[in-house]
């Protein structure tokens, strides 16, 4: 399927930004480029938007997190959004748009999570931060000025597969929808690289093949990923065993060209087997990422705009 003319413009405008200069080999410098590449996409908040920075207690840290208000009537419903980047880069800065943009199109709160990040911290970490921090922030509602008996999840790559785990984690604990909905936007699922779009999409753009088996090495360990499909425990493979809840409302948007696109798909599918109602939109002409790219083009922005009518028309039907 083709890509948006604006996005391949994109992508030949970085081309170009970083000639001659290979990717890193090692978090650290992986992580500086994600930020530097992210700034360019930053676009100013939309107006009326109150932002704060907060900090959730979990074992062993103080995560941080941004706190996205928008500029609504009455009290808003409360969404924990966790970012992308491959477990291993991105932070609530380098997707301040990204949540600022959603809090503006759903009309709830954000709050943008910074859990910790692998290979210093693997798995299971950052699947435990993520948990932890939407367990607190369910018992801060009432401090927050939030609706108080609704709590909601999303996250776009590896921030939607750890959105996935923690609202899964919690209502199965709970035996209960402590977490009554998720928007999940090109969700990383399993570790299984083999799929149709794996295939089709392997050298990008915008997420590679290797680049994916790199982020899933950091996380999991390399012996780890080579069982693929055959891991049982569904906070690395989301779709290993059945819930024991009825999973919760879900969007799950895909991109059309994005090596994940199967795998969000895959994961839309097991919801829908286990009773879940479920929305899944395919974006034509979208690359992996343009959840960050709603600057740049256009057609980025309007899908994410009808995820964001969707998932309030699911929660709507709550």
């Amino acid at each position: 399927m083709a890509i948006d003319p604006q996005l391949q413009d994109y992508y030949r405008r970085m081309a170009e930004r970083y000639a001659g200069q290979p990717m890193a080999d090692e978090a650290a410098g992986r992580r500086a480029r994600f930020e530097d590449v992210a700034a360019l996409s930053q676009m100013p908040d939309p107006e009326g938007m109150q932002v704060s920075e907060i900090g959730i207690p979990v074992q062993g840290a103080m995560l941080g997190a941004r706190m996205f208000r928008p500029n609504v009537t009455g009290t808003p419903r409360l969404i924990v959004y966790f970012h992308g980047g491959g477990w291993v880069v991105g932070s609530s800065a380098t997707h301040h748009t990204v949540a600022a943009l959603l809090a503006a199109d759903t009309g709830c709160a954000v709050v943008s999570v910074d859990y910790r990040l692998s290979p210093e911290h693997g798995f299971p970490a950052p699947c435990d931060d993520a948990i932890a921090a939407v367990q607190w922030l369910a018992t801060q509602r009432g401090a927050f000025d939030v609706t108080p008996d609704f709590l909601a999840v999303a996250g776009d790559s590896a921030g939607g597969h750890l959105a996935a785990v923690a609202a899964r984690a919690i209502n199965d604990a709970a035996g209960r929808p402590v977490v009554n909905a998720q928007l999940l936007i090109y969700p990383v699922a399993a570790p299984v690289l083999t799929t149709e779009s794996y295939r089709a999409f392997a050298d990008g753009p915008g997420l590679t093949r290797d680049e994916m088996a790199w982020f899933w090495t950091q996380f999991i360990g390399a012996e780890a990923l080579t069982r693929g499909a055959d891991q049982a425990d569904p906070r690395i493979n989301l779709m290993a065993t059945a819930p024991l809840q009825l999973p919760p409302a879900t969007v799950v948007m895909v991109a059309a060209n994005d090596v994940l696109r199967d795998d969000g798909l895959a994961y839309a599918d097991f919801l829908v087997r286990h009773d879940a109602p479920v929305i899944t939109i395919e974006a034509s002409g979208m690359t992996h990422g343009f959840a960050r790219l709603q600057p740049e083009a256009p057609r980025a922005r309007e899908w994410m705009r009808r995820a964001a009518q969707a998932f309030v028309g699911c929660l709507d039907d709550l």
